[in-house]
């Protein structure tokens, strides 16, 4: 498998979970992926409404899983996909577990047009304020993040937050 299909292959992980989560009404139309030296190290989607914790986006999550499985807050050598450019609480606890790369899909401008309560601080501006050494990748798979986005839209049972 090569780079690009290596890259897309996770993406489709993090867009699996996010679809299980809102079938399961868990949260928001959201997945992530992270990813060590080519193994999956954790996929999780968005518990926000299933735990009541503002704080259980899908990259807080699969950080959270990630960094019980290897047995270390340091993510260094990991990457995250996720369906969303991550919020500035999520891309903070990107930085801080130093995870190297981010691979998005949709915009947080995309994710506020449905309702959601974001902060409209692109990862760019936040990557350049906090002189993060991260690197990111945006609008991977985003036709199909953005099918995530409208299919969510299209539940009756849908809620922001």
């Amino acid at each position: 498998m090569g780079t690009a299909a290596r890259h897309e292959h996770y993406m489709r992980l993090a867009l699996g979970e996010a679809y299980r989560g809102i079938h399961k009404g868990e949260g928001g139309p959201f997945g992530a992926c992270v990813v060590r030296k080519g193994s999956v190290v954790a996929v999780a989607h968005n518990r926000v409404l299933k735990s009541r914790n503002p704080t259980l986006h899908a990259e807080v999550v699969a950080i959270g899983r990630a960094a019980r499985r290897l047995g270390t807050h340091l993510l260094d050598g990991c990457v995250i996909y996720s369906t969303t450019e991550p919020c500035p609480m999520c891309f903070s606890a990107i930085h801080w577990a130093r995870i190297g790369s981010v691979y998005f899909g949709t915009t947080v401008p995309d994710v506020k047009r449905l309702g959601f309560n974001e902060l409209t601080i692109s990862n760019v501006t936040l990557k350049r304020l906090g002189r993060s050494p991260m690197r990111l990748h945006a609008g991977l798979l985003r036709a199909e993040c953005r099918r995530l986005l409208s299919d969510w839209k299209a539940l009756p049972s849908r809620r922001t937050y």
